[in-house]
């Protein structure tokens, strides 16, 4: 059963808003977008509802009868995959009173049952059982109760969903994006893909906050100097990409790739004659130690630093350099943020090991980058009280020197922040739709 009418009927009841007014076409975007309630609840509905929002990795369901829970925009989901090996994404609600059939983050099951009053389900949705039955003869019949599936398509391994069943075909969506998701898929070291683990922590501020950051290239050198203190002279080159040949590319669709390193865009590139970096060799040495052959030995050192991009798809996830950063939203005011870590399924362990080491040291908990980006999220939100009906957000730099890419499409400098105006002119784009919404400004 498809949750059908959810952005019909089922619309929460918030003032109508005209957004045109907030984002501007000269490079600013107004500070109520980080700071008003009635703007978030409006986000929401029409932002989270009608497009396709990012849940999971296939990875994470990697046999029968198993699952996690995500959410689409406030909404808790369970995404499975049932005895059969089929993929749903049901909404965690149970059909009798409303309450979560399913708590755990991610694991195996056979069936969720509600802890209210006992309804249970399998991991196709469907309604098995019900305590004293008998007491629901001639009033409900079990088959018209399922828990309601929603729509959901998937890409190189990426499982999205959407509650909007005339959204366009999920490829349409990515459009442009799709050639950068299988260049990240490159990474595993020619293994499949797999979240290794994932750490999630909350800041108080915007959800688009967060957004902004992922192809934001001119904080690094200000916000993550400590981490750069850490590295080696030859690895503190490489990341010193400010002034270097990348760009930041206007995908469409609010998606946008920012390339750091250009050498490590394509990971096939040059394999068999590229050297292998010093801070790499004990682990060459390691994995031809393991009996690995030269060519995969190869593979598994150009990829276990990662990607030399960061891509930002629309609205809630990043495939940023090696590892998914996926944001959603709680308040106007609070978001939570997961962080995860990937690897190779089957890879050498030396080789996920490295990754999982590489990982904590800037994305980790206890890591360089993640505390340092998350105080400047946190200062942004702050600071972003003070002017707040007469300030504006900029996000203009680079905006007078676009040049075409190669795949047509608006392409500035690495520090340009082309990135963020993409986004936001599909955020203008989704909010400003014509419909009963769309009717008063906020003054």
């Amino acid at each position: 059963m498809i949750c059908k009418g959810i952005t019909d009927s089922a619309k929460i009841p918030v003032k109508p808003v005209d957004v045109t007014t907030l984002v501007r076409d000269d490079g600013r975007v107004h500070t109520r977008l980080y700071n008003d309630k009635q703007l978030f609840e409006y986000e929401m509905e029409k932002i989270f509802k009608n497009t396709w929002v990012w849940v999971g990795h296939e990875s994470e369901l990697p046999a029968k009868n198993t699952f996690k829970t995500a959410h689409i925009g406030l909404e808790p989901v369970i995404i499975t995959r049932d005895r059969k090996g089929h993929l749903h994404v049901l909404l965690n609600r149970c059909r009798h009173r409303a309450a979560t059939v399913c708590e755990g983050k991610k694991g195996s099951a056979r069936s969720f049952v509600c802890p209210y009053h006992g309804w249970g389900y399998s991991l196709d949705g469907q309604l098995r059982a019900l305590p004293k039955q008998q007491q629901y003869e001639g009033v409900l019949d079990k088959s018209d109760y399922p828990l309601l599936h929603i729509r959901h398509e998937v890409y190189n391994g990426m499982i999205f969903a959407t509650m909007n069943d005339n959204v366009e075909p999920l490829s349409d969506f990515l459009g442009g994006a799709k050639k950068w998701i299988d260049l990240f898929m490159k990474q595993s070291g020619g293994f499949p893909m797999q979240v290794l683990g994932v750490h999630s922590f909350y800041f108080p501020g915007n959800w688009k906050i967060q957004l902004e950051n992922t192809t934001d290239a001119y904080h690094f050198p200000v916000v993550h100097k400590s981490f750069m203190s850490s590295l080696d002279e030859k690895t503190h080159e490489i990341f010193d990409f400010l002034d270097g040949e990348g760009f930041v590319e206007d995908l469409g669709n609010g998606h946008s790739v920012m390339v750091m390193i250009p050498e490590l865009v394509d990971l096939d590139k040059d394999l068999d004659t590229a050297p292998i970096p010093e801070r790499f060799a004990t682990l060459a040495d390691n994995l031809r130690d393991e009996g690995h052959t030269e060519g995969s030995v190869r593979r598994m050192i150009r990829a276990v630093g990662g990607s030399g991009f960061n891509l930002n798809l629309f609205p809630n996830v990043a495939c940023s350099m090696a590892f998914f950063r996926v944001l959603r939203p709680i308040g106007v005011d609070k978001t939570e943020i997961q962080h995860m870590a990937l690897g190779g399924a089957g890879a050498p362990k030396v080789f996920n090991q490295t990754r999982l080491r590489l990982h904590e040291h800037f994305q980790g908990p206890m890591g360089f980058g993640t505390p340092d980006d998350v105080e400047a999220w946190e200062r942004v939100q702050a600071g972003s009280k003070a002017g707040i009906d007469s300030e504006w957000i900029l996000v203009n730099r680079g905006q007078s020197r676009l040049v075409t890419s190669a795949d047509g499409n608006p392409q500035g400098a690495v520090c340009s922040e082309t990135g963020m105006r993409a986004a936001y002119a599909k955020y203008k784009q989704v909010m400003t739709t014509n419909d009963i919404y769309s009717q008063i400004t906020i003054k």
